[in-house]
């Protein structure tokens, strides 16, 4: 039987210092920095305007040429809470976003990787994205997903620059060391599929040839989501369907599972009225969003973030947050976020506020402060 000894304080110390020095720990003093009551992390929320994004993007349409002096031409959003962790082009501990550039005739060349992308179209028309040989055509508005490992390739046949943004769970794949990534060996991947098949297959309805297999899985048989169908749906809910905490919300949806249109990235579009004020609530999921269309501001944590059409945010995990629209049209907000991975993983909850009638007290004012090294 080990016989107890009281320590005192300098042999404790003492103690902790030999066994750190052997990279060895104690659980019992580091147990509450190991195992946290509640969710913990390094994110914080940002706002970045438009008109900033879109003119670097646009300067960086002179300066290079993707497929020749860049594999892609996109500015991506820095979360600056990030940058001293190393985590260098993060929004989010695990999302990426990144605006994208093609301007008329230009071409980004067929790649893979173990990312999951999805592109949302903010500006122009004329280009199109091949996903596995099946090319769907990028118009304002529309989603589309680029699943893990596909192959993948861009085309401008129009006469204007386009932009859209890139969303990826460049963090979540960073963190399970798990990146690959190939170029096709060949200038394009062949066509293997009639322009934009799966769209017209699955608009109004679901339909297969009588002999086709459709697999309930990943990735979805739909890689082009069209804006005017989300439309059609947003402004046909009831004021049965207006969430409290998200107003008027549609999540896009692999049409073979009736999950989320990504297995690992969620993407909704939500929908305020004018002058609509939702409550705040909190998730363990993290999201960037994109202002698609309207002026208001969205309350994070106390902080007020005023955004317009164009603008882009970020909602870390765990924080309250509550939108208001300010405005005189329909709001429109799209975003993406990592909700399908933690749902898998049984880590998904979430809380309502309870104080001040489920509205937060506004205690500053986000103002995007530059870089100065």
């Amino acid at each position: 039987m080990v016989s107890k000894h009281l320590f005192t304080k300098k042999e404790l110390d003492a103690y902790y210092d030999n066994l750190k020095k052997e990279n060895l720990g104690a659980l019992w003093k580091d147990l509450g920095h190991m195992v946290t009551k509640e969710p913990v992390h390094d994110v914080k929320p940002y706002l970045w305007k438009w008109k900033t994004v879109r003119d670097f993007a646009l300067q960086s349409g002179q300066l290079l040429e993707p497929g020749k002096d860049a594999e892609r031409r996109v500015v991506y959003l820095q979360n600056p809470s990030l940058i001293d962790k190393g985590l260098i082009g993060f929004g989010t501990h695990t999302l990426y976003a990144g605006i994208q550039l093609l301007l008329p005739g230009e071409y980004a060349p067929s790649h893979r990787h173990s990312q999951a992308a999805i592109r949302f179209i903010i500006e122009g028309e004329g280009a199109y994205t091949a996903v596995n040989g099946e090319k769907t055509y990028m118009e304002r508005g529309d989603m589309i997903l680029t699943p893990a490992w596909t192959w993948h390739e861009h085309k401008h046949e129009g006469t204007e620059p386009v932009f859209w943004m890139d969303g990826l769970d460049v963090g979540l794949v960073k963190s399970l060391a798990a990146s690959y990534f190939e170029q096709f060996k060949e200038e394009s991947y062949p066509a293997l599929a009639p322009e934009e098949y799966a769209i017209e297959q699955y608009r109004g309805g679901a339909y297969k040839k009588l002999n086709e297999k459709i697999e309930p899985g990943y990735p979805s048989p739909v890689y082009g989501y069209k804006l005017d169908r989300v439309k059609y749906l947003l402004d046909h809910m009831t004021e049965e369907d207006n969430d409290p905490y998200e107003a008027y919300a549609i999540e896009y949806i692999n049409p073979s599972t009736g999950g989320s249109a990504d297995g690992r990235i969620g993407t909704v579009m939500q929908k305020l009225v004018p002058g609509q004020h939702t409550k705040a609530h909190r998730h363990v999921h993290s999201a960037i969003y994109h202002v698609f269309e309207g002026q208001g501001y969205t309350v994070i944590d106390g902080q007020k973030f005023e955004w317009e059409k164009g603008d882009f945010f970020i909602l870390p995990p765990w924080s309250y947050h509550e939108h208001v629209n300010t405005g005189e049209e329909d709001a429109y907000l799209f975003s993406y976020n990592d909700k399908p991975v933690m749902e898998k993983l049984d880590l998904e909850f979430g809380n309502a506020y309870e104080e001040n009638g489920g509205q937060q007290i506004i205690t500053s004012t986000f103002k995007a402060e530059a870089n100065e090294e």
